[in-house]
């Protein structure tokens, strides 16, 4: 949860409750808890996860189409049932053309009919491929290139665009640029996770550069292109030339490092080697006179080698990147080379997920919209939105009176750090308004050209967004994704309609499970409008420094300190937490920890907790946090979350609770216990 973006301002102010909360009958409530999951033989102090979590870690096994399991799982495997229904049901229900139900189910057969896909072959791409051959100068290059210029909408990984293009495009207001929303170029162009994957000297990376470049020319060879070891040679060098163009992972971190804004002149002034002309009127930028130049060292990097690398690698490097790309979409044989080398050497999965999984992974990606309206009318009711809205008030009440209590904060400071959480937008559940599909052409019979113009229309929809205002309601994630977002631009939160069910959410548990579970994820992306990237922006989303020197020295201290305590955690013999890159989500778990405690114990109103199943109030709020951390991942999994993450995995992030000293008087934590810190140890940054 990122990653990327009140009313009251003080905890005696009421409290916001919905219908379903206020009206709730005072008998005991459920517990929430998965007590069987827990340990209770393993001390808290000692051992904190796995007292919580020690007995589904010994018995669940992480299932073979899987790198991972955790929480999270268990969410989308509900919400996966819940779709399969739904898109079933439509599916099956002859929908009038040109409706969006139409769309689905043209989607999903086309996409689930392999029989189909394996007979047409190669056809489908080979308009791309002879578009591709077809290249002879830099002018050409440089065409393509803006043609398959495509939008990167993934706020959580927004920095890093992926594989298919040698740029992305990530469109919203510019970081230093209020009110003026711009297309940012980002670098991209890599088929492994990130550039250290080429650069490492690490003996399991060097073993991954191996595997890949044997898979670049398998995949050649299965699709028919001719002088495959020869040519997968050249994409090979060439991409480890791209890795080289790239900034490091924490360079692309560093938001307030990363606001230049460059003029069209610029662009040719700056990065020369690409026809600028040639590339913006091809990806249909040719009359966009500013551009947010994010990776902009990247950019110029990348722009001198379009015009320095040999035009035949470039062209052996976009016929692999289209066919890679939409591998799913193409024969089987293709498609299962593509998850041997993505889904088991990279993440250590053994089995490919069933097709029909699949397919609704892919109608999210291309009309996740769509799903999403029919999916809260049928399975997301308005009492649950009500009720987590009102939580949502509560914990940024909590986090504003955490703020007023700041001792070292001065008061210019305090003020805009106020009006920031008086001001944030949050989204529950669902957007107020639908995308409009209606120029998305889905064909019933070719699931790769769904795929490509699927890919053209969420670019159009985002260069559509150029020269309006920004819209600090869009939504940045579908209803039915597990998962939760902050726009640190637009000032606003995302908590779709997906993550508002157990294990995070129970409506019929007691208030010290929500709180803990949910709450923490609510408190946790409040928090990221203050985390060291987060607290560069002020309450209008502008890149702007609103601290004093020594508030903001005070800040970093705290975060350097919180960086050493997880550079201590060890995922596997030798392979440690990278603090520093995992900065952001770290403070935002320790704030937003806090934030949801203060806010359930102001949810008492007074009163005293009453004990569940032998366990206080505080103990099942602690409990519940630990056991949306559940995780249990393969070697391959962890080394990749590791090297290119900024989320620790959950194991680790459990362990925020060492930072609350409420925790140590719940269980009775004592010093010379193996998770015990001094209280001068313990992070606290808000």
């Amino acid at each position: 949860m990122s990653i990327l973006f009140v009313s009251a301002l003080a905890l005696s102010a009421a409290l916001v409750c919905g219908v379903a909360a206020c009206n709730r009958p005072a008998a005991p409530a459920e517990i929430g808890l998965d007590l069987a999951a827990m340990d209770t033989s393993a001390q808290p102090g000692d051992d904190f996860y796995n007292y919580a979590n020690g007995a589904w870690q010994r018995n669940t096994e992480i299932p073979a189409d899987r790198s991972n399991i955790g929480s999270f799982y268990r969410a989308s495997l509900t919400t996966e049932q819940q779709t399969t229904e739904l898109v079933h049901g439509i599916v099956n229900s002859n929908p009038q053309a040109g409706t969006d139900n139409a769309r689905i189910a043209n989607f999903y057969n086309a996409y689930t009919n392999t029989a189909a896909i394996d007979a047409a072959g190669m056809a489908p791409v080979q308009a791309d491929l002879a578009r591709f051959n077809a290249i002879s100068t830099r002018a050409d290059l440089s065409r393509v290139l803006g043609e398959q210029l495509r939008a990167d909408v993934d706020p959580l990984n927004a920095t890093d665009f992926g594989t298919e293009n040698l740029l992305g495009v990530f469109v919203t207001q510019g970081l230093a640029t209020p009110g003026e929303v711009l297309p940012y170029f980002l670098q991209g162009g890599l088929g492994l996770p990130e550039r250290e994957y080429y650069l490492s000297n690490d003996a399991d990376m060097v073993r991954i550069r191996g595997e890949y470049r044997a898979y670049i020319e398998r995949l050649l060879t299965l699709a028919g292109v001719s002088d495959a070891r020869a040519r997968a040679q050249r994409i090979f060098d060439l991409e480890v030339q791209i890795a080289r163009a790239h900034v490091t992972r924490e360079q692309s971190e560093d938001i307030p490092s990363s606001a230049a804004v460059w003029s069209r002149a610029e662009l040719g002034q700056r990065a020369p080697g690409i026809d600028w002309n040639a590339f913006l009127t091809a990806a249909q930028l040719g009359n966009q006179q500013r551009f947010a130049a994010y990776h902009a060292p990247a950019i110029t990097r990348l722009s001198a080698l379009v015009a320095s690398a040999p035009i035949q690698s470039w062209k052996d490097w976009l016929a692999f990147h289209q066919i890679n790309s939409h591998a799913d979409a193409l024969p089987s044989t293709i498609d299962q080379a593509h998850f041997a080398f993505y889904g088991t050497t990279l993440a250590g999965t053994p089995q490919q997920r069933d097709r029909a999984k699949r397919a609704l992974d892919a109608l999210d990606t291309y009309l996740g919209d769509a799903v999403g309206q029919a999916y809260v009318q049928r399975y997301f009711p308005a009492s649950a939105r009500e009720e987590v809205q009102g939580m949502v008030e509560n914990i940024k009440t909590a986090f504003a009176a955490r703020i007023q209590g700041l001792s070292w904060m001065a008061d210019a400071t305090r003020a805009e750090a106020l009006r920031k959480v008086e001001t944030i937008v949050v989204g529950v559940g669902y957007p107020d308004s639908w995308r409009d599909y209606s120029h998305y052409e889905v064909s019933a019979s070719d699931a790769y050209a769904n795929e490509v113009n699927g890919e053209r229309a969420e670019y159009a929809h985002q260069l559509a967004k150029i020269g309006h205002p920004m819209d600090r309601n869009e939504w940045w994630m579908t209803p039915q994704t597990v998962n939760a977002v902050n726009l640190p631009v637009q000032n606003g939160l995302n908590f779709p309609a997906a993550i508002l069910q157990p294990p995070f959410f129970n409506a019929n548990a007691d208030a010290a499970y929500n709180y803990g579970a949910i709450g923490a994820v609510i408190g946790h992306e409040i928090s990221h409008s203050f985390d060291n990237n987060g607290a560069a922006f002020d309450s209008t989303g502008a890149l702007r420094n609103w601290w004093t020197d020594a508030d903001l020295a005070n800040f970093r201290t705290q975060g350097e300190a919180l960086a050493r305590q997880y550079d201590t955690y060890e995922a596997l013999p030798g392979l440690h937490v990278n603090g520093t890159l995992t900065l952001g989500e770290n403070i935002a778990d320790v704030a937003g920890l806090q934030a949801a405690y203060d806010a359930y114990h102001a949810s008492l109103n007074g009163q005293e907790a009453p004990v569940i199943n032998g366990l206080t109030g505080d103990q099942r709020f602690f409990i519940a946090y630990a056991q949306t951390w559940a995780t249990k991942m393969r070697d391959e999994a962890l080394r990749g979350r590791i090297a290119t993450d900024g989320h620790a995995p959950g194991m680790f992030r459990a362990l925020t609770v060492r930072n609350l000293d409420a925790w140590y008087t719940a269980f009775n934590v004592q010093a010379g216990q193996a998770q015990y810190l001094a209280p001068d140890q313990r992070v606290r940054v808000w």
